[in-house]
């Protein structure tokens, strides 16, 4: 799933989600977003529509990732949600059951919006039962943020990893090597004391749901790991797979080793902050954060390591959709139309704030992250990799499955139960809401 952090905040405070009328016939558009680095590009999309579409404003209500969704949610109920939002793949599907996004379907038909622009598999996302809810509007990978400076220290080359559920393959050597005392000694030598970590090798992301997108997905995925039957919209998840559990049995043994900090359900601290203070020397991050980590040359990313089945990337696409109470559905169609045409995805894709899903707008944020000396190929090279990606799953019960994951999750990383009676028992409540289990 995709994971904006370390964000500044503006309240989403969307004052009836439909619009505001104004002098002369005018109309205003809301459009929620909550990234703030992309907040500009959008801004300058925004600037274009507005001066082909006189007679539209839009103005733009950003907040912060938690925010965003708890503020959403009870819009939707209120009645008061943006006329247009930013959707994620594995959230829209609670709002399509509750009635709360618009089919665009025949408008994507009536003005013959050619689908075939966007990288392939993205627009099937968004549709389910022959209705479609959102044009496609960017996509990403992962890979792997190394502090430049820890890993010359010591002596890693992070480039071509391995990995396996078993010993770690050269990744686990590479974190254990990283990890460093307060006395100075590394993981792999003698008299480490794992009670006294000044820097840890790595800080995965344990706070993931059921998607794992920051890091124990990539890795059971590539471990063999399968999570649905069908995608999107399956009825029957796998999280009993012992390729699962395997994998995360490996990273509650980095924690027990000490290369990793031991999980705190109480800690509001994520993966970025935890890398700023250089009190983690990896971690595993999304395109999305390129520009926020090579701002300064402390950062720089390397490939996912290779697993038993290959190197594996979560590939996760954004859409813009149409809130089905808006008062204003065809000007709020308007937008979303230019939102999902190169007219916008162009200008984002010259900002390289992101990867835009039309593959020509791509190439252009390529072209300008290359320009200004940012090496994004550990992103760029997975995903046009055979087999290098996988598509998060998409299906209905996508909040009941990340509580009833996530818990499972926690009490493997707090040493309550092992990984395969967690998610064994996980499993059986996720499939039972499908009827399933």
């Amino acid at each position: 799933m995709r994971r904006a952090a370390a964000l500044a905040v503006l309240l989403l405070t969307a004052a009836c989600g439909t619009s505001a009328q104004e002098g002369g016939g005018n109309v205003t558009l809301t459009y929620g977003l909550w990234d703030d680095v992309q907040q500009g590009a959008y801004q300058k999309c925004a600037d274009a529509f507005q001066k082909a579409n006189p007679g539209i404003t839009i103005k733009i209500q950003q907040s912060a990732w938690d925010q965003y969704w708890q503020n959403l949610t009870t819009q939707m109920v209120s009645g008061e949600a943006p006329d247009v939002i930013t959707m994620q793949a594995s959230y829209y599907p609670q709002f399509v059951k509750n009635g709360q996004l618009l089919d665009i379907e025949p408008m994507v038909k009536a003005d013959k919006v050619d689908l075939s622009q966007y990288r392939a598999g993205l627009a099937e996302l968004w549709v389910k039962d022959g209705k479609r809810y959102g044009l496609p509007k960017d996509w990403d990978t992962m890979a792997v943020v190394y502090n430049v400076e820890q890993a010359e220290k010591a002596g890693v080359d992070l480039k071509d990893l391995t990995w396996n559920p078993s010993d770690g393959g050269s990744f686990e050597k590479a974190i254990a090597r990283l990890t460093v005392d307060s006395a100075g000694r590394r993981g792999d030598e003698p008299g480490f004391d794992k009670s006294k970590v000044a820097v840890h090798g790595y800080v995965p992301e344990l706070r993931d749901g059921a998607l794992g997108q920051n890091g124990w997905g990539d890795l059971a995925v590539s471990n063999g790991f399968t999570f649905i039957d069908k995608n999107p919209f399956g009825g029957k998840y796998f999280y009993d797979s012992p390729k699962l559990a395997e994998t995360v049995e490996w990273f509650k043994r980095l924690s027990d080793k000490g290369y990793t900090a031991p999980y705190d359900k109480t800690s509001s601290l994520g993966t970025d902050a935890v890398l700023d203070s250089g009190k983690a020397a990896l971690g595993i991050t999304g395109s999305w954060m390129i520009n926020t980590y090579l701002a300064d040359g402390t950062f720089a990313f390397a490939p996912l390591p290779e697993g038993p089945q290959g190197r594996k990337s979560a590939f996760n696409g954004l859409a813009d959709v149409v809130y089905a109470g808006t008062e204003h559905k065809e000007e709020a169609w308007k937008w979303v139309k230019f939102l999902g045409s190169t007219g916008c995805q162009d200008i984002v894709g010259d900002s390289a704030v992101v990867f835009p899903a039309i593959t020509s707008s791509a190439e252009r944020a390529m072209k300008a992250h290359e320009k200004a000396g940012r090496d994004v190929t550990a992103f760029t090279a997975i995903a046009d990799a055979k087999d290098g990606t996988f598509l998060l799953p998409v299906s209905d019960h996508g909040d009941e499955i990340g509580q009833i994951v996530q818990t499972a999750m926690e009490e493997v990383w707090l040493g309550q139960k092992d990984a395969a009676t967690a998610l064994t028992a996980a499993n059986t409540q996720v499939n039972a809401l499908f009827g399933t289990g």
